[in-house]
């Protein structure tokens, strides 16, 4: 009887003992799936991860393109600017120009009347210079060469001063007494400059 319950133990050790790689095969095909599980999920996020990135690249490219566009056209728009104060500049210049050329045209017309008024003026008798025709064309002269001084125009001065190929025009040469050789003795024609520059030159006479 004792030999039998023997028997029936080491059976059922032996049973328990061949039960054992089962389970450790059951915890091994756990583990075989889990694992191939997380490779799928990593595989799968793979080409997700590589798409976002290149996204981000070609996201760059398109701002850096965005960018160099506007820059272009800021250079643009800075040199347009710079052409047109350039022009605005020069037609400034340019209408200044002519605007001093055709003043100079109307004063170079508006002198002989004036020499005419002092021709006029000077040949008027002592006794009569006192005289209402007198004293108004005296005030017309007046007021002629006020509004010429208002607009730049000034006589240049002549006798008694050295003389000077700027402004004299010199036509004869005379002895004097009074001034010294060089200088200027007798104005023949009065001259003007318009804001510095020589309308009229002066005529004149110079010592010798």
């Amino acid at each position: 009887m004792a030999d039998k319950e023997k028997e029936i133990l080491e059976e059922q050790n032996e049973e328990a003992v061949g039960e054992m790689p089962e389970a450790d095969a059951t915890e091994e095909t756990t583990e075989t799936v889990e694992d191939v599980a997380t490779e799928n999920n990593e595989t799968e996020q793979a080409p997700e991860e590589k798409k976002g990135f290149g996204k981000g690249k070609k996201k760059d490219k398109k701002e850096d393109a965005y960018k160099q566009k506007i820059d272009e056209l800021e250079d643009r728009v800075k040199r347009q600017m710079a052409e047109f104060e350039n022009f605005r500049k020069r037609t400034e210049k340019e209408k200044a120009a002519m605007y001093e050329v055709g003043a100079k045209n109307v004063i170079e017309k508006i002198l002989p009347v004036v020499d005419n008024f002092e021709r006029g003026l000077g040949s008027i008798p002592e006794e009569e210079k006192g005289s209402a025709f007198a004293e108004g064309m005296n005030m017309i002269y007046k007021q002629l060469i006020g509004e010429l001084d208002k607009m730049g125009v000034k006589p240049i001065e002549a006798v008694g001063v050295e003389f000077n190929p700027d402004f004299h025009n010199a036509v004869m040469q005379v002895e004097s007494d009074e001034y010294e050789a060089g200088y200027v003795a007798q104005e023949l024609q009065k001259g003007y400059t318009y804001n510095d520059s020589v309308v009229r030159y002066s005529m004149v006479a110079v010592t010798q």
